[in-house]
């Protein structure tokens, strides 16, 4: 047995559909990273262009979205700090 494990698949998915009578493509689609997100095209072209757009940048969005939250967290921390009325994180 190769002893496959699951945390090393690519989790890399994505569906383009479009149902009758709607002008509009609805684009879905998974990163590697298994984030979900959903879209809306004109063509189904772009709604392919999107999909390699955003398996092209999706280190890009988890390490912002990582980077985003903790430097949130130590600006609340900062403004908690410089009020006296309430404690630490």
């Amino acid at each position: 047995m190769l002893g496959l494990n699951n945390n090393n698949m690519n989790k890399r998915n994505y569906n383009i559909s479009r149902k009758a009578g709607d002008i509009m493509y609805t684009c879905y689609v998974v990163d590697n990273n298994g984030l979900e997100s959903t879209n809306y095209f004109d063509t189904e072209q772009e709604c392919i262009n999107y999909v390699y757009w955003k398996w092209e940048n999706e280190a890009l969005f988890q390490q912002n979205s990582d980077e985003l939250l903790l430097n949130a967290i130590e600006n609340c921390k900062e403004i908690d700090s410089k009020n006296n009325n309430l404690r630490e994180i």
